[in-house]
């Protein structure tokens, strides 16, 4: 989707006439770069955060008693899955937090072992299971 705005937001760039009202043209050009820009921004995140689960995807089977990226990590809270930060995600009646491993909650995780606590925004937690 994001390739497909860029290239939208390319061809608007390119199919754009300047006009006798030049300001107007200069206007439109600035706003179509500055789509262009963001776009570009958001297919770098984008790919970091693909490479991120091919990585999970490489360790899923190396079984650790340590909270890492690819671990689910419950805790007496929340269930948390270090990955990338894609906020909470209902699976069957199960509320899991997925978040980056470079997130404030991320970084208190990583590394852990069960029975491990930490507070996280003023909140006592204590790794039950890490799967």
């Amino acid at each position: 989707m994001i390739e497909s705005a860029l290239e939208t937001a390319r061809d608007s760039s390119n199919d754009d006439t300047k006009s006798s009202a030049g300001d107007k043209y200069e206007t439109s050009r600035e706003m179509i770069q500055q789509d262009i820009n963001r776009y570009q921004k958001q297919l770098v995140e984008a790919n970091k955060d693909l490479q991120q689960v091919v990585n999970i995807e490489s360790i899923i089977d190396d079984a650790t008693d340590v909270a890492r990226v690819g671990s689910l990590v419950q805790t007496n809270v929340a269930l948390y899955l270090i990955a990338t930060s894609i906020g909470a995600v209902k699976i069957r009646d199960s509320n899991i937090f997925v978040i980056s491993p470079a997130s404030p909650i991320g970084q208190l995780l990583i590394g852990k072992k069960i029975g491990n606590s930490f507070v996280f925004n003023n909140v006592n937690q204590k790794v039950i299971a890490i799967y």
